[in-house]
């Protein structure tokens, strides 16, 4: 099985980081042998019933199908990397603990990330028919900064959730113990794990310079004991709109938590801020607020983070080509292209920096 501890993030750290896992990518007859074992995992978990199968045409890292019985809808994601992650029984433990904080999440009706049985990992959940925010966005169908408050509010409810340990969680203990624990026993640990790998590949790949890498590296490390954790929270880690299920009366679901992790309780927030205007931030910083006191030192820790992850965002994006697609990507807004969304990266970078170094406020964004 897969261990993460080498990975800070599992999308370009690893081994075949750049692989894109879609269901248009299977041949017919890898279709047909995963489906066939599919019915079988099917029928093990909820009977004997003709369920039809049909692909949900998921755009990230999994391969999703609905599986259908008269009046029952279920969704199915399935994981068969070369890596065999088996991060997958990790992340629907977590999506059952956050909905235990009031925060809403599908249900879990099957896991099963051993390959026992199956070449693939897979999980069975609650079919949420909704739409992801990110659609209705790109559709201008959305009052994001009214509906920034609301995903605010429900980071600081999960953040109720207190595991051991930092960074991504060890699947093992989960499965002899049913104990959440992160792999690494500092947060410095995790938050440093494969930086100096990220800025060079981002020279390489020519969206920094070598004098911007050193200088950002210099920059983060003068403010590195910000990074001294007693314990952390729960992090999503992948805390964008195409992760939130709802319509314009509010959210319905908060999903794919492959990439959660125990880390500072700034990060989710900052997350957002990869994506969105100071504006947007700050509506989901005031809702944070009704719920939990910001940290100390929020400012700073907050702009290390947004550097964290604009870094790793930007390796995703240069290693997996976004910067060559057009505006029928996910990523991408409506009229945007790949250009665009380089130019949108590289200053985002920038505005990270200058917001260490001088702890510029969040409206600047």
């Amino acid at each position: 099985m897969s261990n993460r501890k080498a990975i800070h993030y599992w999308k370009c750290d690893r081994p075949s980081a750049f692989y894109t896992l879609t269901n248009d990518r299977l041949t017919t007859s890898d279709s047909f042998l995963i489906e066939k074992s599919l019915m079988q995992q099917l029928e093990k978990w909820f009977g004997n019933k003709p369920f039809s199968l049909r692909k949900a045409g998921g755009q990230g890292n999994h391969i999703t199908y609905l599986a259908e019985y008269g009046t029952e809808t279920y969704f199915l994601r399935l994981e068969n990397g070369p890596e065999g992650d088996d991060y997958m029984e990790i992340e629907a433990r977590v999506l059952d603990l956050v909905r235990e904080t009031g925060v809403p999440t599908p249900k879990v009706y099957a896991v099963d990330a051993t390959r026992s049985e199956v070449t693939f990992s897979y999980q069975m959940l609650e079919f949420c028919n909704y739409p992801d925010l990110n659609k209705l966005h790109k559709e201008r169908n959305l009052d994001l900064v009214n509906l920034a408050g609301e995903i605010g509010g429900n980071i600081a409810k999960w953040q109720s959730i207190t595991p051991a340990g930092f960074g991504p969680f060890d699947p093992g203990l989960l499965r002899v113990g049913g104990q959440l624990r992160g792999l690494h026993k500092t947060y410095p640990d995790y938050y440093f794990l494969n930086w100096n790998k990220h800025l060079n590949f981002l020279v390489e790949g020519g969206l920094l310079n070598e004098t911007e890498a050193e200088d950002m590296e210099i920059l983060v490390g003068r403010h590195k004991k910000y990074l001294e954790l007693d314990h952390g929270c729960l992090v999503h880690k992948d805390l964008a709109l195409w992760n939130i299920l709802g319509n314009a009366e509010g959210i319905k679901a908060f999903i794919d938590w492959d990439d959660t992790i125990c880390g500072d309780p700034t990060d989710d927030l900052s997350l957002l801020a990869c994506f969105h205007s100071g504006e947007v931030v700050e509506a989901a910083i005031r809702g944070y607020q009704k719920i939990r006191v910001l940290p100390a030192h929020f400012l700073t820790r907050f702009w290390l983070h947004l550097l964290r992850n604009i870094v790793v965002k930007a390796v995703i994006r240069v290693g997996g080509g976004y910067f060559d697609r057009k505006s029928d990507f996910f990523l991408l807004g409506s009229g945007a292209t790949g250009t665009s969304l380089r130019d949108f990266t590289k200053q985002r970078i920038q505005t990270a920096c200058e917001g260490l170094q001088s702890l510029k406020q969040i409206k600047d964004l």
